[in-house]
């Protein structure tokens, strides 16, 4: 199974989007520049479609395929 964590981070960051600070349990909590949001990002990404759904959120137009 595929790991996402770090390209997602790494797509986030060649956004503008930026680590603001941990959330509750392994999340962390983000904010995107584009949507001016805060948004919650798993340290542990397994899926393509929770990858998807990390960048509709930060309201960047990126799909894992």
């Amino acid at each position: 199974m595929a790991e996402y964590e770090r390209r997602v981070r790494k797509i986030l960051m060649q956004y503008g989007c930026f680590f603001k600070r941990h959330g509750k349990g392994d999340h962390d909590i983000w904010f995107s520049p584009v949507t001016n949001h805060e948004f919650p990002v798993d340290s542990r990404i397994k899926s393509r479609y929770t990858a998807n759904a990390i960048m509709k959120q930060a309201g960047i137009d990126y799909k894992f395929r």
